[in-house]
């Protein structure tokens, strides 16, 4: 077994993170600090390089590099540097901001080669309701697949920014948006995500920092086997999370193995549609 193997399950053809953040290395420590969440703390420095340099390490074949701008001024920015990643590594995912013109933001997009676009209002500031924001969703129609956060960790008001229920309202405006909630709809709200999300087709990813292991496997299972397996995706939110412990977490529920390379990466590979 190759040493970038050896925290492959042998089942598992294809890794692919769907939730992974990267800043500029110059900048990268700085980003960190002003993204902080209370009550967690960054495991890696969020550079590029160290995020190659684990998924070599835990076997990971692909990620998923998000790129998100707190202000409009820097979405251009943020979209250069991650069209600049090595596309055998990693998918980028740029960014948008309500506070620039759909045009704009479309342009910018368009421009630099980016694939899908993450949406984070505890970050950026604008919730999954504000009407700029769905002239944006309108406008990706089923062209740019969207990653969102959606549930707390923030404090205060940015925690009902994003809720199960304003994406309940988002699946059934937007049918043909392509979209992946992250954190199984829910951060910190599973039971609303459990009732706003029944039934929706939507694709729910995986991270839960600072670990899946902190949630009951009992929920997770009951989560992913009343939404469907086949719309589940594995996510870690590096740097937040160790990427080798949430694939041991994963593992540890007894899924079966069809169902576990499904999610470990069969699953993302179709929805956006990846040659990997």
């Amino acid at each position: 077994m190759r040493r970038e193997d050896r925290h492959r399950p042998p089942e598992v053809d294809v890794i692919i993170d769907a939730h992974t953040h990267v800043w500029p290395d110059a900048i990268a420590e700085k980003a960190l600090g002003a993204n902080a969440l209370p009550g967690l703390r960054a495991l890696r420095d969020g550079k590029a390089g160290t995020l190659a340099a684990d998924m070599r390490a835990n076997g990971i074949d692909h990620s998923v590099a998000l790129g998100v701008a707190g202000a409009a001024k820097h979405v251009d920015r943020t979209n250069e540097f991650v069209s600049s990643l090595d596309r055998d590594r990693f998918t980028p995912f740029g960014t948008v901001h309500v506070d620039q013109s759909v045009e704009a933001n479309l342009a910018s997009l368009r421009r630099h080669g980016i694939h899908g676009v993450k949406v984070h209002p505890l970050f950026q500031g604008f919730g999954l309701e504000d009407p700029r924001l769905w002239e944006l969703l309108e406008a990706f129609g089923s062209e740019f697949p969207v990653i969102t956060h959606v549930g707390a960790g923030g404090s205060g008001a940015v925690n009902s920014l994003s809720t199960p229920k304003m994406l309940r309202k988002i699946v059934r405006t937007f049918p043909q948006l392509r979209l992946v909630a992250c954190h199984f709809g829910g951060y910190h709200m599973l039971e609303e995500a459990r009732e706003e999300l029944r039934d929706l087709p939507i694709v729910l990813e995986t991270s839960w920092p600072p670990g899946l292991a902190t949630v009951h496997p009992g929920t997770v299972r009951e989560i992913i086997g009343r939404h469907g397996a086949e719309r589940v995706v594995f996510g870690s939110d590096w740097p937040m999370a160790d990427p080798a412990a949430e694939i041991a977490a994963i593992g540890a529920l007894g899924l079966g193995d069809e169902t576990e390379a499904a999610l470990l990466g069969g699953n993302l590979s179709r929805v956006l549609r990846l040659p990997v």
